[in-house]
């Protein structure tokens, strides 16, 4: 990049040169080329009425627009004393021009930049390139087929090589070799296979490599210890074999060093003591077994650190709390033991979920402490259905059921069915209990974003499907993202993952070229590998369930998505990658206890017994309103039951002695507080439910309309951030409300 821009630099300062020099104009054999390329490019919007290196109209952005925005033909206009110019530079970046490749380029003798970086360019690259003497050719986000020609080997000035998101294939040419003044090399997200060539050892002087996303085999190759003058190595999900070379130790320069979803057997961690500049060190899904050296925490400058889901062991050393800059350092998925670090907090982000650390008292431990996700961390898990960081140490009762809006608010879908909201923050590494049986885990940053991490997304415009509602808005990772059910009654389930893609266009843009791949999890088990939500359902912003099965042995479900590597990363834009859902439903393959036990009784009785039982009942009701009515207890309430007859009431009855056993008699110990209705009492029902219990009192101004006002529109609303009502009393001179309890005082005592 710095190379590209020093020389975008410089080509400016000659055109602005130029522009001192009226006479100065392009040879017409090039005028006539440009317009050749145009033509093969789609690019309609030249003005040939100006000279091309004039800089006007539409021949250079304006110095006010972004790099990345950048539309340019520069110019030398040194030849013949200052009279002729000559094409040196052509970059064309987010024009979404549909053509192909033009070989017309090699008529341009003194071109030295090609940037077609993110359109919709199709076709080969053409071999005639190869006569050129360019020093950057980048055709990053394009569509471009077939394999490398072998004879870009010939372009012995070429310092900087992009490929990156396009659809080439084949193996990568030995010719590359030839390239000695090569310093970028960047292949990522393309279909190349085979072993990386030998030949590739003779790049000296290679500083950035990129070679993730493709279908290479063999080990990574120990020739890289060649590579001395290499700044920056990224190798996710390239189909390599581990382990990782012992070489790499010669690798002094590196800054980052990422390296992920490596095939083959298991392995010691790799000899970096020699890396003492290390900046992001990612050695993710690598097979890594033993021990953390004690080393790194000599690598002072550390900045991110990733060694998740390897099977590492042991206790984090005391000394990777040196480094002073850590800001992210994820240990999730490994077999970390010991007790928590005092030290683990410092870093600005840290994860140690899944793992089997020694923590004393975990009930006492929150899954989110500060920015440290401890979700499932703790070697003592709980067999009752739940973990005890989420503040739950029984079940009060089975769930058989899980629906969840998946980075959305509550709604409710096909008529009677709610969903869940689950819009709430997350962060790099955040665990978050989001519902009464649910909790949701994040693990991951968006390493090479130019924005801030983001973890949820909403499709600003209408969805032309069945039920959108449920596809508007989805949770995203750039890592790991897990669901776990708990306190679920045991038995087998049918798990049912909606997907929608939505952050990538259907139209003639690379905004359509992304590719988004992940992993899916059902109770630690790998059941679906190399997901691609678009190719799956047919298209992008198309509706795609995938079903499974799961069985319930103890009470918890886990759902885990995870990206291990593959698909574009910056398409549309850095950081669209990794885990996409729009929205989970769980439902029992059998019938839940409660309604079997309830469907036998009624199995058991006989139509006429249920009559009489029914008959019986009801007389015995009405005697007992008639002696209440001439006792005086109902004559008073008459005119709030007829209030209530009109109202479509969503709320239960309670029994006075249900609400006495649940305040302890009204107990001053269990007075919570007192409004305009009258006193406010904590209660718990018999399900371990807690419950807040409004009685009006004597003194109170209000009355059977305020009562009945106060059931009917509370009844009728449905917010998460509203409490719930849960039913009323209305026995003798009592009048009680009985709402959902929350903690934390009033709302006044907040405001105030």
């Amino acid at each position: 990049m710095k190379l590209v821009t020093l020389f975008f630099f410089f080509s400016l300062s000659l055109l602005i040169a130029s522009s001192f020099v009226s006479a100065a104009t392009l040879q017409q054999q090039e005028v006539q080329v440009l317009k050749e390329i145009g033509n093969t490019l789609g690019k309609k919007d030249w003005d040939f009425s100006v000279d091309p290196c004039s800089g006007e109209r539409n021949w250079s952005s304006p110095a006010s627009k972004s790099y990345s925005t950048l539309n340019a033909v520069t110019c030398d206009c040194s030849f013949s004393n200052n009279n002729l110019c000559h094409v040196v530079g052509i970059v064309l970046k987010k024009q979404n021009l549909t053509g192909t490749l033009p070989p017309e380029f090699a008529k341009l003798p003194y071109l030295q930049e090609i940037d077609l970086t993110r359109n919709y360019l199709n076709g080969t690259i053409p071999k005639q390139w190869s006569s050129l003497n360019v020093v950057n050719i980048s055709l990053f986000g394009n569509r471009i087929t077939g394999s490398i020609p072998k004879e870009l080997g010939n372009i012995t000035t070429l310092k900087s090589l992009s490929l990156e998101f396009n659809q080439l294939s084949g193996e990568l040419p030995p010719e590359l070799g030839n390239l000695l003044q090569l310093e970028r090399l960047h292949v990522s997200s393309n279909s190349f296979t085979g072993n990386l060539p030998t030949t590739l050892a003779r790049l000296s002087k290679l500083n950035y490599v990129r070679l993730s996303d493709n279908q290479f085999s063999g080990a990574i190759p120990n020739f890289i210890q060649s590579w001395t003058s290499l700044q920056r190595l990224v190798i996710h999900g390239s189909g390599m074999s581990g382990p990782i070379p012992s070489g790499i130790s010669f690798l002094k320069n590196l800054t980052d060093l990422r390296i992920s979803d490596l095939k083959g057997p298991d392995s010691y961690f790799p000899p970096l003591r020699n890396l003492t500049n290390l900046e992001t060190l990612v050695l993710r899904s690598c097979n890594l077994i033993g021990s953390i050296p004690e080393y790194l925490g000599n690598v002072t400058n550390l900045n991110s650190l990733d060694l998740s889901f390897n099977k590492l062991s042991g206790s984090i050393p005391n000394s990777l709390r040196v480094p002073e800059n850590m800001n992210i350092l994820y240990l999730t998925g490994n077999f970390f033991t010991g007790p928590l670090p005092n030290w683990i907090a410092n870093p600005d982000y840290t994860d140690l979920s899944y793992n089997n650390f020694s923590i004393e008292k975990p009930e006492q431990l929150t899954c989110q402490q500060g920015t440290v996700n401890l979700f499932a961390s703790a070697l003592n898990g709980n067999n009752s259905g739940t973990y005890p960081c989420l503040g739950i140490t029984s079940c009060p009762k089975p769930s058989y059921s899980l629906h969840i809006n998946c980075g959305g608010k509550i709604i409710t879908y096909n008529g009677n069915i709610t969903y869940d909201e689950d819009s709430q923050e997350a962060g790099p590494a955040k665990s978050l209990r989001s519902g009464s049986n649910w909790a949701v885990s994040n693990t991951g940053h968006f390493f090479d974003s130019g924005i801030s991490d983001y973890y949820t997304w909403s499709n600003m415009s209408k969805l032309a499907m069945n039920n959108a509602e449920l596809y508007m808005d989805a949770r995203v990772s750039a890592l790991s993202l897990t669901y776990y059910g708990y306190c679920m009654g045991n038995g087998s389930y049918t798990v049912n993952l909606h997907f929608a893609e939505i952050m990538f266009t259907d139209d003639q843009t690379y905004s359509s070229l992304g590719r988004r791949v992940f992993d899916i999890y059902i109770q630690r088990k790998l059941l679906l590998k190399d997901f691609d939500i678009a190719k799956e359902a047919g298209g992008v912003r198309k509706p795609i369930i995938k079903n499974f099965t799961a069985i319930v042995t103890s009470g918890t479900l886990e759902i885990r998505l995870q990206w291990a590597g593959k698909g574009t990363t910056a398409i549309p834009f850095g950081s669209v990658y990794g885990p996409l859902i729009s929205a989970i439903s769980v439902n029992p393959d059998f019938t839940p206890p409660l309604e079997e036990e309830s469907n036998k009784k009624g199995s058991g009785i006989a139509v006429g017994a249920i009559i009489g039982i029914v008959l019986a009942g009801a007389l015995v009701i009405v005697m007992a309103f008639g002696i209440a009515w001439w006792r005086g207890c109902l004559r008073q309430k008459g005119s709030l039951y007829r209030d209530l007859q009109g109202l479509d009431l969503k709320t239960g009855i309670f029994t006075l002695r249900q609400i006495k056993a649940a305040t302890n008699n009204f107990s001053v110990a269990c007075k919570i507080g007192e409004g305009g209705f009258g006193p406010v009492y904590k209660g718990i029902l018999p399900d371990g439910t807690a419950i807040a219990v409004k009685q009006l009192s004597s003194r109170s101004k209000q009355g059977n309309r305020e009562f009945t006002n106060e059931i009917g529109m509370i009844s009728a609303l449905q917010h998460p951030c509203l409490v719930k009502l849960y039913g009323c009393c209305m026995e003798g001179d009592q009048m009680l409300l009985i709402y959902e309890y929350m903690e934390n005082n009033s709302l006044a005592s907040a405001l105030w």
